[in-house]
């Protein structure tokens, strides 16, 4: 079986093997100092048969080498075990145990609980918790309550808390194996990058200068390798966009906008929003990036810049081309035209953010879109 390197659960498994072979060890001694007490010896060892060999069974499921650790191996256990806690009437009629004799298994009748607790978490541990609790009050009987108490709170206690802290060592793994996927991803994107550096880019901006140098059909050689060494350079600066906890990193989907003439300016460090929003915002963008090419002018250029405001997003993206009029803006929208007013502004107004631009013939048009990241 392989092995996973960040498997925070081990130790609780490997705890709870121990802890099924120890208190297995309590059920016989408690037979044997309880023997003579006992009216039917024979079913009391039969009792402790069936115990050792689901113990034996038990333990190999749970232990790391071999077989699966999974909710359905845990329910078996917990079926069992119950069954286990009735095959004392084989060994004490129901009025002797009611009267006071005790139910042989013990403490082993805690194994469910914990397996439960470590496969589903809390819920889980409740639940087995709650099942053995009352298997047991109906072996004891309602006139026993005050005596089967004490052991219906340590069960419920330990569920709870076993629950608890497996759910947290499970969130915590799959964060440290979030780290490692990024770490490894950034090590090899690095290693790549050096690669290209010294072999690729090298050639594409030889062929960029060359091509300007020669002049004529060069030109447009030059200018297609441009192009590449751009999208190479992106290529190599981008990261991982997701992160986790239903979150992404807005830069990482931004980076890969930039080419010649769109330059993409973020932070160092990631820009964190939900997926829904990071998603929208970007469409915005590509919107605002679209009116650029059909309405800026061929030689316009265009800055995406990302601000990052604690509380909120601020995505400018600005232009020297052409520009335009609100009025203008506003006639577009009448007649039928719905990029600004739909794309643009109506994803931005969804996300509860505003939508604010700047224009004027000659001196180009500036959106600056903000939202909260609430």
């Amino acid at each position: 079986m392989e092995r996973d390197p960040v498997d925070l659960l081990q130790p609780l498994w490997r705890a709870l093997v121990v802890f099924r072979l120890m208190t297995f060890g309590f059920a016989c001694f408690g037979v044997w100092t309880r023997w003579d007490a006992i009216v039917h010896p024979y079913g009391a060892i039969l009792q402790l048969v069936v115990m050792g060999v689901w113990t034996v069974v038990s333990s190999i499921g749970y232990s790391r080498r071999w077989g699966r650790r999974n909710t359905r191996l845990a329910f078996a256990d917990l079926i069992i075990t119950v069954g286990c806690m009735y095959a004392t009437l084989l060994a004490q009629p129901l009025i002797h145990i009611r009267g006071g004799a005790s139910v042989l298994t013990s403490i082993w009748v805690a194994g469910p609980v914990l397996a439960l607790a470590i496969s589903r978490g809390r819920d889980g541990g409740l639940l087995g918790a709650v099942t053995v609790s009352l298997a047991l009050l109906s072996l004891r009987g309602v006139d026993q309550l005050g005596k089967v108490l004490g052991n219906v709170q340590l069960l419920l206690v330990a569920g709870l808390v076993v629950g608890y802290a497996a759910s947290t060592l499970r969130r915590a793994g799959d964060r440290l194996r979030e780290a490692i996927a990024a770490e490894s991803a950034t090590a090899e994107r690095l290693r790549l990058s050096r690669s290209i550096h010294d072999g690729v880019l090298q050639v594409l901006a030889q062929v960029q200068r060359r091509g300007h140098a020669i002049g004529g059909e060069a030109v447009e050689l030059a200018e297609l390798a441009a192009e590449q060494e751009v999208a190479l350079r992106t290529l190599m600066s981008s990261r991982p966009a997701a992160v986790g906890g239903g979150r992404i990193d807005l830069c990482a989907q931004l980076l890969p906008l930039a080419t010649t003439k769109i330059d993409v300016v973020v932070p160092a460090v990631p820009v964190l929003l939900p997926s829904t929003a990071a998603d929208e915002l970007v469409a915005a963008v590509k919107e605002a990036l679209s009116n650029v090419h059909k309405h800026a002018g061929a030689e316009a250029r265009t800055w995406v810049v990302v601000e990052d405001l604690d509380d909120a997003v601020l995505v400018s993206i600005r232009d020297d081309g052409l520009g335009t009029t609100p009025a203008q803006l506003e006639q577009a929208r009448t007649d039928g035209h719905l990029g600004v007013s739909q794309s643009i502004r109506g994803r931005i107004t969804d996300l509860g953010g505003t939508a604010t631009v700047r224009t004027a013939p000659g001196e180009g048009t500036e959106w600056e879109l903000k939202v909260d990241r609430a």
